[in-house]
């Protein structure tokens, strides 16, 4: 039975391996109902399907590198793509904290990075082909009307094959932690803490009074004291029973881009993926107000978080992006992997984040309804008419889609 990767989906199918566009072409066309599982990294049933469930990981690698821009299969990694690029001298605007999860399945559930002026992932893609249901190809460019509905689109277009992605020259990023800065700190100086480098993530269960930050940032000078808090002296897990072996280089050093941006190595499993995830997205003037809200809820999340992440993301015009329409924080949360614990504090903590107009992660756990999440991401109309073009009979609907994104 094929698992994602956290162990807590089983899925209803036996897991189909096309080695061609033209196999792929031909299998989506002749099945009923089609899904495309991709790394396995989501923790909810959206890649679930009780017809046809398929891999693109074993179309033939396409990695075709220009001045301004790279063509990639869908099932290749990040990490496999960056190494590429990097050695051509070009990079991403940014990168999520595994280099682990494909291109396509990241781009599709709005996987994002951090970072003030960062938007997520899907914002670098400016041209997308994939299949739709009748086994044709597809490709829409950032000047076609429907392409703001086609990245962030949770498989529901159709089967993506390719993706091309705005490139820049490479930069260095100098990776530097810092443990005890006060919780008062991060709720009064918010903007200071999020905004002092090209990537932040804050890291905290709630319950402790200190916060870890992780800067990365451009110039390899920084402060030895910071707000109250001060240089890590060692390299860092952020959860911090985990091996600080499976982390990017802290500690300063100047390093590419590809190699500092990520959480984590490529060549580490990052956890044994015993565990669940849940995550909203609040407006980012809005964040002070969360952090509030989440130390009152502290002593209801122990006995479930393992780590809590805070990040920012800039405003993206992709219509089933959870920063869409707006400059965003992103409030993480890595769970025990016990659903039937953790599901009653996700409820509470959706509960207590509804006034901040908090957004679920499309691929994580959450309890909000349809209705709920129509209200939040105002696009979903939009998208549910596009989707009905693309896909009239339905085939790339599942139960997911049905009961979150309901035609």
């Amino acid at each position: 039975m094929v698992a994602n990767w956290a162990g807590n989906v089983e899925f209803s199918s036996v897991l189909e391996r096309p080695r061609s566009v033209a196999e792929l072409q031909e299998l989506v066309a002749k099945s009923e109902k089609v899904r495309v599982l991709g790394t396995g990294h989501s923790f909810n049933r959206i890649a679930d399907t009780a017809g046809t469930l398929l891999t693109i990981a074993d179309l033939p690698k396409r990695l075709e590198i220009g001045t301004s821009g790279a063509t990639v299969s869908a099932g290749l990694r990040y990490g496999e793509i960056t190494a590429a690029l990097q050695a051509r001298g070009l990079a991403l605007h940014n990168l999520g904290s595994l280099p682990h999860i494909s291109v396509a399945g990241a781009c599709a559930t709005g996987t994002h990075g951090s970072g003030d002026t960062n938007g997520p992932l899907a914002d670098a893609v400016y041209a997308i082909t994939f299949i739709d249901s009748s086994g044709s190809l597809v490709t829409l460019t950032r000047d076609d009307p429907d392409f703001n509905g086609s990245v962030v689109a949770l498989g529901a277009l159709g089967v993506i094959v390719s993706l091309t992605l705005n490139v820049q020259r490479t930069y260095n990023i100098s990776q530097v932690v810092y443990d005890g800065l006060p919780v008062k700190r991060l709720h009064s100086n918010f903007d200071a803490v999020m905004g002092s480098a090209y990537s932040v993530s804050a890291f905290t269960d709630w319950v402790d009074p200190d916060v870890m930050v992780w800067r990365k940032q451009k110039s390899p000078q920084f402060e030895r004291e910071w707000l109250g808090a001060k240089v890590a002296d060692g390299p860092r897990h952020p959860i911090k029973v985990m091996p600080a072996d499976y982390a990017t280089e802290q500690g300063g050093v100047p390093g590419p881009w590809n190699e500092r941006l990520p959480h984590f190595r490529l060549e580490f499993t990052p956890s044994n993926g015993d565990e669940l995830q849940s995550e909203y997205f609040i407006p980012r003037k809005r964040g002070p107000e969360a952090v509030e809200i989440l130390r009152a809820l502290g002593n209801q999340l122990a006995d479930v978080i393992q780590v809590s992440e805070i990040r920012t993301i800039a405003r993206s015009d992709l219509w089933l992006s959870p920063s869409q329409g707006r400059d965003t924080v992103a409030l993480h949360f890595t769970w025990i992997q016990d659903e039937t614990a953790v599901r009653p504090v996700v409820e509470a903590l959706e509960d207590a984040l509804a006034p901040l107009d908090a957004r679920p992660h499309w691929g994580k756990v959450f309890a909000a309804d349809a209705a709920t999440l129509a209200a939040r991401y105002p696009k979903v109309p939009d998208f549910i008419a596009l989707a009905n073009r693309y896909d009239p009979t339905g085939k790339f609907r599942n139960d997911y889609l049905d009961t979150y994104l309901p035609r």
